[in-house]
Formats: structure tokens, C-alpha cells, sequence
């Protein structure tokens, strides 16, 4: 089945069919392979994509202009202070006087209904870069870093240790789409929105993918093909980091809790991480982490993304 995603936002992994989220993956993967093999792929040429930013960010400004640069086109820098929506413009507004600027638009906010009412008001593809409810660049990062060390996604085991966040939402929505168990261990009152954890297993039932979430992390982990963690505190809530530290204190990967995933097991983590918190030295730093892999992948993901949609 031919997949064209010309036009599309790109907001959430749930609004994508299995088979375009694979081909995003598949996408990514060949415009990794043309870089490194000094190939020259420039079909955005000429094309300018808008990137504001609420949320400070080191990966995803940096992987984004790099990504536009390389695929022919121009990124702009725009943080809260260079816009009139510091100043009471209306989404709808900015939206609407970019999209007749620009050739594409990413957002980097707090607020998921932010991106929902810019992709509403712009008629230029709209690309949510991070929310506090979601972070689907990442995640499709993460699956195409998972398929590139182990071959293949079906059928694989993932555990997600801590704050049921942007992060485990994104993660779980993926795991149903392409057909991966996934385990999900958080504190009581740290859960992931129960809303969308239901939506993840409705979608997992015709995929084949399983989605729990239990209280347990030796539980989560037990047979884990993938373990992955995020900060106790996410951007936007290091208020709560104090009492974080005690809700999450039996939370940490370390190697006393790998010992209950599969010896080959992959270590994720989106980064930026906090050694001797969600995650000891010696697994962010062992033989079995991956997260550079991943870091890297935010390169190649989004570019896929742009090229598809824009």
C-alpha cells in the first residue's frame, strides 16, 4: 500500500495508521543510511520551517535545524520572546499569518491544546516537537533506534520505569501500533492518563500488542526485551522534585532491577537524564545503553517526518 502523508500534521502518534507510523520508521532509517553514505537528498529545497519554542530544548532545536538544513530547507528560531503570543496574539492568529510565511511549523510547548488550536488555525503542516501531554518525535526515535539493535519491533517487550509523563504516553501509543507489549511501573498518583492508557489498549487489541500498568517495577521489567526511563520531574514540574524523590525512590534502573529483563536487554532514556536518580552511572553508562543511538535518531526521525509532510 502506497503511503502519502503530503499535508498531514504530525501531532500525535494515535491520529497515524500502524503502517504510516512503519513507514515513517522505514523512512527514517533509508535517510540515515543517504547521509552516512554521503548522499545528497534535498527535496525540501527552498522550503522554510518555523520553530517555536516555550520550552528551552537542546535535542530538538539542534536536531530540527540540522534536519532542515540538510534536507534543502531553512529553519527559523523562534522562542516566546519573538512572538506576539508573549503578548496576547491568539494561537489561531499566529497560525494563521505564519502559515502564509512558512512551509511547515513545529512546536515545542506546554500545553497540548496549544498545538491542537495552531494546527486548527495554520494551513501548513503542523509538527508537535513537545507537550506536556505527548512527544511523538521522540518516541518514533526511540522504536526506530529499538528496530535498528534488534531487527525488528513485533512481538518485543518494553518496560517504562517512573512518571507516567509526555513520554510513557507517546511510548504506549507506539507500542499498540506496532505491535510490541509494553509494561508501564508508577508510583500511586504518578500513572499515566488512564484516558489514553484505555485508547493504547484498544488500539494494542488489533495489533496484537499487549499494554499493562502495574505498580511493581520488578514486575514491568520481568522479561524485558527494552527498558526505559525519564526524569522524576519533568520540565514544567521541578516544584515537585523533592517530593518526587520520595514517591519515586523504589524507581530507579539500576542493576539490581535489570537483572529481571532479558540479558540482551537495550537501555533507553530520552535525555537529558539525572545519574543517581531515575537511573544509575552504571546502566546509562553500560554495555547495554543505546541513548546516543537514540539522541542521534531524533536527527533522522524528523527528518523523515518533515520530507513526508512537507
Amino acid at each position: 500500500m502506497a503511503v502519502n502523508l503530503k499535508g498531514r500534521d504530525f501531532l500525535a502518534l494515535a491520529d497515524y495508521k500502524p503502517e504510516e507510523v512503519r513507514y515513517l520508521i522505514d523512512l527514517a532509517i533509508e535517510l540515515k543510511r543517504k547521509r552516512k553514505a554521503g548522499e545528497t537528498y534535498q527535496p525540501l529545497k527552498g522550503k522554510t520551517l518555523g520553530m517555536i519554542f516555550e520550552k528551552s530544548s537542546t535535542r530538538t532545536r539542534v536536531s530540527f535545524e540540522v534536519g532542515m538544513y540538510q534536507l534543502g530547507g531553512h529553519a527559523l528560531f523562534l522562542s516566546k520572546n519573538d512572538l506576539q503570543l508573549g503578548r496576547g496574539e491568539t494561537v489561531w492568529d499566529t497560525a494563521q499569518t505564519m502559515s502564509r510565511y512558512l512551509d511547515g511549523i513545529m512546536i515545542r510547548t506546554y500545553a497540548h491544546r496549544t498545538v491542537i488550536e495552531l494546527a486548527r488555525g495554520a494551513t501548513v503542516p503542523v509538527i508537535n516537537g513537545l507537550t506536556d501531554y505527548a512527544h511523538p518525535c521522540q518516541a518514533l526515535a526511540d522504536y526506530q533506534t529499538v528496530l535498528e539493535h534488534k531487527g525488528r519491533l513485533e512481538g518485543l517487550k518494553i518496560a517504562y520505569i517512573g512518571d507516567g509523563n509526555n513520554m510513557v504516553h507517546s511510548l504506549m501509543v507506539g507500542a499498540a501500533k506496532l505491535g510490541l507489549h509494553m509494561s508501564v511501573a508508577s508510583p500511586e498518583g504518578y500513572e499515566p492518563d488512564k484516558d489514553l492508557t484505555r485508547q493504547a489498549k484498544d488500539m494494542g487489541a488489533e495489533t496484537g500488542s499487549t499494554i499493562r500498568v502495574v505498580r511493581d517495577p520488578r514486575e514491568a521489567i520481568e522479561g524485558a526485551d527494552i527498558v526505559y526511563t525519564d526524569v522524576w520531574a519533568s520540565m514544567g514540574f521541578e516544584a515537585e522534585q523533592k517530593e518526587r524523590e520520595i514517591a519515586f525512590r523504589n524507581y530507579q534502573v539500576n542493576e539490581e532491577l535489570v537483572k529481571y529483563a532479558k540479558s540482551d536487554y537495550v537501555f533507553l532514556h530520552c535525555l537529558p537524564a539525572h545519574r543517581g536518580e531515575e537511573v544509575s552511572a552504571e546502566i546509562i553508562d553500560g554495555s547495554h545503553s543505546i541513548v546516543f543511538d537514540e539522541a542521534e535518531n531524533r536527527l533522522h526521525a524528523q527528518k523523515a517526518i518533515m520530507a513526508a509532510i512537507m
